[in-house]
């Protein structure tokens, strides 16, 4: 872990703390976490009784006294302060102590324990604390006279419940006995052995010793602290007197230097620790093998993945140093990157409240043992991954992306790990012992895991068979199957090691396991960031002005870099790209003038990637998905190895201190409170401290600070670098002190101000993404994206929407807040429907508000109705959860652009609100709910299609009304009229519709966005000739409706003959102003010069001049061109470019027509009549083999060929329909501009065209061809229905 420590600090520890009992002020009960547990406890005994507790509960009076949690307090710490790292009192105790002090008795378990936390200042700088607690007489006569009154008092209470009918109160009673044990008498002897008779136990608590420390030495400082305690507890008194040991180890062993290693003495034997060389990953000190015994493979790299795309992560354990070890471990594997956010491996139980802050965070639980997870009632859990440590399991969140070839990167850690002798799966047998107890609690006999500090071993069976109770108790127990003489709980190994042997071996194995497998983790990274620094974005402006716009700026190519990733590796990695720790790593990357001044994580990830360079002589940007495995990992194991094997630096020994006679004596078995006169202060010559650091370091210290000087000086800097990391996260840590409410409104204050700033910056992040960066300053859409982008934007903005609904959250069903709050609002929006006072259907609501459209009146819009989307989403069959449906709502609401005004609805129940949320909670934060909403409401400016293309196998209603023309109604029309909708995912075949009244609803699968409709008649009856203005198509869960303009007849001899017409059709945009934050009118493509043009004169046919048709082409080429330019997942409808308004057809259409000569007043002659003329004259001049070039000759082949196959159809679709079908086929196989030229030539044009018409005119021509051969680098394909019936 990179620790940001002081750079003052050069000792190995700032620190020594004892903490523990303090006698004078006596038991006072820990009351938060007492409340803490008293709350869980009731929480699941009062559901279905709705009784209140009684008064004293508070004091956890429930359980019996020894098991209960009292205040400890910080005894003593030596020295008094230390100016670069100030003495945090309430947090050092909180950590040393997480619940508090334990009482035990002679009969119980005491084995030492030993754990690690972690302090993160306000900087997010971090000091390391290493804490062993054990257990010691109690010689206080008032403690235990005080222990004996609550015990007196404890016992009273369970008899009055014991002779009490209604089920027992106490949750020791409903768990610990499954028959309520048939007799109350086996119950109070039971009583007698779980309690503390003062004439005949002996009362021990616990107490801790700790070293807090600049750099997490792990190892090293657990062996310090054994000896230090082996020393009190052995029969011989330690050669020294205690204060000789710890002054030493606090003044006289300095850090080791980089990329040495150091030796000291501790009490019986030698310390060894090293430290990494600067071009080696950074210090890490904990077993990696530990993480991969508990959980396996497969489920660190889950939880890998978890912590990258910066998940909300909850690890569970009743191991303070496992939760230490699985989080130190997690962060470590991400090297190069840095957890930005709330990082409290260890949480201390009266900070539980903290589990519904609504930001990403990794955080340590400790469990007691007996609750499991169903027990555990998380505020969040809609983006949760929850990792049970001591049962191997882990809970992930749904759309969890793979990790870029997971597989192959499990096989090569496998690898690792077996040579080592380590199995890829968890193994059970690091927690037989909790395994086994799981849900057998007698009286807490078996385990006494509830008490936090220690974790114990079952119970010896002598004491099982001195005790006639336990006996029977075991007797019963093995009629449930648990044996309790077997349970042998492998101990953690390095705690019963002999101290005086230097476990060199073990150690040396923690570290050459550990290297690997960090090497292969680094590698994964180095491989797929190899050419990251193409992609940055360095800032054009100053310094000073990046800085306050840095929340706009984007600093990374996002869209260059993924669109050179294999496609497997984009869910991940386009997450990834979005997160906090990229945009830091990117940052300190621009920061980093040289190699001098980078961070050490950066220097060393810079220097791999560019080995990988020299390495990768292929083209450094062709990304291959070609897995690549580790090839450094022997020569990092080798510096290790050296260090180890010769030893760089020794210590002073410890020695006599100037001390009084007397003074340093202790009884044996406490430890003492040291003289702290003699530990307050250092020596003061000593060699190392006035040469705070060997030479290199200080010329580098120079170095720096000249290169600073150039730039910005040190705070300036200092605080740019802050202000990076800070940009995303309100809080690294909770302020670890006792909470007042003002301290927790506070906290909760800076998260709701967080979360709005959050959802400003994603709104505006989304709405760039749409429509570019322009477009957003100027107000205007660009067409939309779809793809792995906006996905995970999306995705981005659901959690969002979930943290925002959890903060302050009450009462909860399921695992998505916002789900729940849905249902909630269902239920009693139903409620109140179905009192008779309610009109109508119940859920649809009454509000007379439809959307006002622009659509005509032919098709009425839907209702906006809140209940009614939830009911499509939850008739939604493949949609299993809370969660998954909770998104899909939001992506449904995205689409129909009612996200703003449904969530604005739900609130509007602010009973409700009121019910399911504290005070506190984000939602009754009206000003920023109110900014909140608002925000949501820009997203209306953009169309989103999120719903419809991620959810494509789901049925969909569709309704479909052909609205014939108004002037010549249709009322005499006898022909059967088909309809076949074509969308961009699939079409529904032939569907008849009823003529009578023209519409239809069929249900069928997602068709996407609808392309194209076809549409004819079956010509029976007398008049089966039919004027239709349009179709309109609606999509019955969006609302989306599609207008298929027409405006032709069908019928054969009238206009041009055809039976049916292929209609490609344009979303049609609401108009709802009153909804619209601004008055500007809806995002539309903007229209082009020719939609001006064609505008003026909407009865008669326009004539345009040449210029006017030249532009016309051009723009629809250029629509195409654009098309193609966009990334693939970008791209809109081609079939609208090709055939739709003012599409490639029509501009070709105005081409042939201008100049046309007409022969009669009453016959139409079409475009379709003259290629038929020139196609006749072509065949006729191939026969009478006229001397033309070949290439002449294949063009007439070509066009003759085409010309026959769409004339031979089977299809009537008339000789418009026809001359489309032409143009769309000469598009795709790039022979439109050889046709031009042919026709050009043809002596039927000089016949057939006035002499003014573009097609006799050569400069025209030859400009159109040009224009046209733009298409030829394009593959273009075409949709089925333009194409149907034509086998070329």
């Amino acid at each position: 872990m990179s620790t940001g420590f002081s750079s003052s600090s050069c000792r190995f520890a700032d620190y020594f703390v004892i903490c523990g009992l303090d006698t004078e002020s006596g038991l006072e009960p820990d009351e938060l976490s007492a409340l803490c547990q008293y709350i869980q406890a009731t929480k699941f005994r009062d559901v279905g009784r709705g009784n209140v507790a009684s008064a004293d509960a508070g004091e956890n009076f429930e359980q019996s006294p020894l098991r209960r949690t009292f205040k400890s307090k910080v005894l003593a710490h030596y020295p008094d302060n230390v100016e670069w790292n100030p003495f945090d009192q309430d947090a050092v105790g909180m950590l040393c102590m997480p619940k508090g002090l334990s009482f035990r008795t002679q009969t119980d378990i005491r084995e030492p324990q030993f754990h690690s936390f972690i302090i993160t200042r306000e900087d997010g700088s971090r000091t390391y604390g290493f804490a062993l607690t054990f257990f010691e007489e109690v010689t206080s006569k008032q403690i235990c006279s005080a222990m004996q009154t609550l015990y007196h008092m404890h016992n009273a209470e369970q008899y009055d419940i014991l002779h009490t009918p209604p089920t027992p109160r106490s949750p020791e009673d409903t768990r610990s006995s499954p028959q309520q044990l048939h007799a109350a008498p086996s119950l109070s002897r039971l009583q007698r052995f779980n309690s503390y008779d003062i004439s005949r136990d002996t009362l021990f608590v616990s107490k801790c010793i700790c070293l807090i420390t600049p750099m997490a030495f792990a190892q090293a400082c657990r062996r310090v602290l054994e000896q230090l305690h082996q020393a009190v507890t052995s029969p011989q008194p330690p050669p020294l007197p205690l204060e000789s040991y710890v002054y030493n180890v606090l003044y006289e062993v300095p850090l080791p230097p980089v990329g040495r290693s150091l030796k000291f003495s501790g009490v019986y034997g030698p310390v060894v620790c090293q430290r990494p060389s600067t071009s080696e990953l950074p210090l890490f000190d904990f077993p990696l093998q530990e993480v991969f015994e508990l959980l396996g493979v497969e489920n660190v790299l889950q939880l890998f993945t978890c912590a990258l795309l910066e998940i909300q992560i909850l690890l569970y354990s009743q191991h303070y140093q496992r939760l230490m070890t699985v989080a130190e471990s997690i962060t470590a594997l991400m090297f190069p990157f840095q957890w930005q956010h709330v990082y409290v491996p260890i949480l201390p139980a009266s900070l539980l409240h903290f589990l519904d802050a609504p930001v990403p965070y990794l955080m340590g639980l400790h469990s007691n043992g007996q609750d499991d997870r169903t027990k555990l009632e998380l505020p969040q859990e809609a983006n949760l991954c929850f990792v049970d440590i001591d049962n191997h399991f882990i809970e992930l969140p749904e759309d969890l992306p793979q990790f870029p070839n997971k597989l192959e990167f499990i096989q090569e850690i496998s690898e690792v790990l077996l040579a080592f002798g380590v199995s890829s799966e968890a193994n059970p047998q690091c927690s037989e012992g909790q395994g086994k107890l799981r849900g057998f609690r007698s009286g807490d006999v078996a385990s006494d895991k509830r008490n936090g500090n220690l974790a114990g071993s079952p119970l010896n069976s002598y004491l099982l068979r001195e005790n006639q109770t336990i006996a029977r108790l075991q007797a019963l127990v093995k009629r449930t199957g648990v044996s309790l003489e077997k349970l042998d709980v492998k101990e953690d190994t390095s705690t019963n090691k002999d101290s005086k042997v230097q476990c060199d071996e073990e150690e040396m194995k923690m570290h050459q396991l550990n290297i690997r497998v960090r090497e292969v983790f680094a590698n994964r990274f180095t491989q797929m960031f190899s050419d990251y620094e193409v992609f940055v974005i360095q800032p054009s402006q100053d310094k000073e002005s990046w800085f306050s716009n840095r929340d706009q700026m984007q600093n990374f190519d996002k869209a260059s870099f993924l669109s050179d990733q294999p496609e497997p590796y984009l869910p991940f990695l386009s997450r990834f790209l979005e997160t906090q720790m990229f945009a830091s790593f990117i940052d300190s990357k621009i920061l980093c003038h040289d190699d001098e001044d980078k961070e050490h994580t950066l220097r060393v990830f810079d220097s791999r990637v560019d080995k990988i360079r020299m390495l990768n002589v292929r083209t450094p940007t062709l990304r291959t998905s070609m897995y690549q495995k580790c090839t450094n990992i022997d020569e990092a194991e080798k510096a290790i190895e050296l260090r180890l094997c010769k030893i760089d630096h020794t210590a002073l020994h410890p020695h006599l201190l100037d001390m009084k006679i007397g003074q340093g004596r202790y009884e044996p078995g406490f430890f003492p409170r040291l003289q702290s006169d003699v530990l307050s202060t250092g020596p003061t010559s000593n060699k190392w401290a006035k040469r705070s650091a060997p030479a290199q370091w200080r010329r580098k210290d120079r170095q720096k600070q000249h290169a600073e000087h150039l730039y910005l000086d040190n705070d300036q800097r200092e605080k740019y670098i802050q202000e990076a990391r800070n940009l995303g996260t309100t809080l690294r840590q909770p302020k670890l002190s006792n909470l007042s409410p003002s301290v927790i409104a506070q906290t909760n204050w800076k998260f709701v101000e967080g979360l709005l700033k959050e959802c400003r910056n994603k709104t505006k992040r989304m709405l760039v993404e749409k429509m570019g960066r322009e477009a957003v300053e100027l107000g205007h859409g660009e067409v939309s994206i779809t793809g792995v982008e906006e996905n995970t934007l999306i995705a981005s903005l659901c959690d969002l929407l979930e943290r925002i609904w959890s903060h302050g959250l009450q009462v909860k069903q399921g695992k998505s807040a916002l789900w729940s709050h849905l249902l909630h609002y269902q239920e009693s929006k139903e409620k109140r429907d179905a009192t008779p006072g309610g009109l109508g259907p119940p859920g649809i609501i009454h509000d007379t508000e439809r959307r006002k459209s622009d659509a005509g009146c032919a098709m009425p819009p839907l209702k906006v109705s809140l209940i009614q989307d939830m009911r499509h989403i939850q008739n939604i069959s493949e949609i299993k959860t809370d969660v998954g449906k909770a998104r899909a709502w939001v992506r449904l609401s995205m689409e129909k652009k009612l996200l703003s005004r449904h969530l604005k609805q739900l609130l509007s129940d602010h009973e409700l609100t009121k019910k399911l949320y504290k005070r506190y909670a984000f939602l009754r934060c009206d000003d920023e709910k109110e900014q909140f909403l608002y925000h949501l409401l820009s997203f209306n400016a953009v169309d989103y299609f999120c719903f419809t293309n991620v959810f494509t196998t789901i049925m969909i209603p569709y309704h479909v009304v052909i609205i014939p023309s108004k002037k010549l109604g249709g009322s005499m029309f006898t022909a059967n009229p088909w309809v076949c909708v074509s969308g961009e995912l699939a079409e529904t075949g032939v569907l008849q519709v009823p003529k009578n009244t023209l519409e239809i609803t069929f249900e069928c699968q997602n068709l996407g966005k609808l392309t194209t409709v076809q549409m004819g008649h079956d010509n029976s009856g007398l008049y089966a000739k039919w004027l239709v203005e349009c179709v309109m198509v609606r999509n019955g869960i969006t609302g989306h409706t599609y207008k298929f303009p027409c405006g032709r007849w069908l019928g054969k001899g009238v206009d041009d003959g055809s039976l049916e017409r292929i209609l490609v059709g344009e979303l049609v945009t609401n108009m709802e102003n009153e909804d619209r934050m601004c008055r500007t009118p809806p995002m539309q493509q903007s229209p082009g010069m020719m939609r001006r043009f064609v505008t003026i004169s909407p009865n008669s046919k326009p004539k345009l001049n040449t210029g006017q048709i030249q532009e016309g082409v051009g723009e629809a080429i250029n629509g195409i061109v654009k098309h193609f330019h966009k990334p693939e997942k970008e791209r809109g409808s081609l079939t609208l470019l090709l055939c739709g308004e003012y599409g490639l057809v029509w501009a070709l259409e105005q081409v042939f027509q201008h100049g046309f000569k007409s022969p009669r007043l009453f016959k139409n002659v079409f475009i379709w009549d003259f290629l038929e003329k020139a196609q006749v004259y072509f065949e006729s001049a191939e026969q009478s083999q006229m001397t033309q070039d070949e290439n002449w000759q294949m063009r007439v082949r070509h066009f003759c060929h085409f010309m026959r196959a769409i004339n031979s159809t089977p299809r009537n679709i008339g000789k418009d329909g026809k001359f489309q079908m032409l143009v769309c086929l000469g598009a795709r196989d790039h022979l439109l501009h050889h046709w031009i030229a042919l026709l050009a030539e043809c002596p039927i044009t000089a016949q057939m065209y006035e002499d003014a018409a573009l097609l006799k005119d050569h400069s025209l021509v030859n400009s159109l061809i040009r224009v046209l051969q733009t298409l030829q680098e394009f593959n273009i394909t075409l949709e089925a229905s333009l194409v149907k019936g034509i086998g070329i």
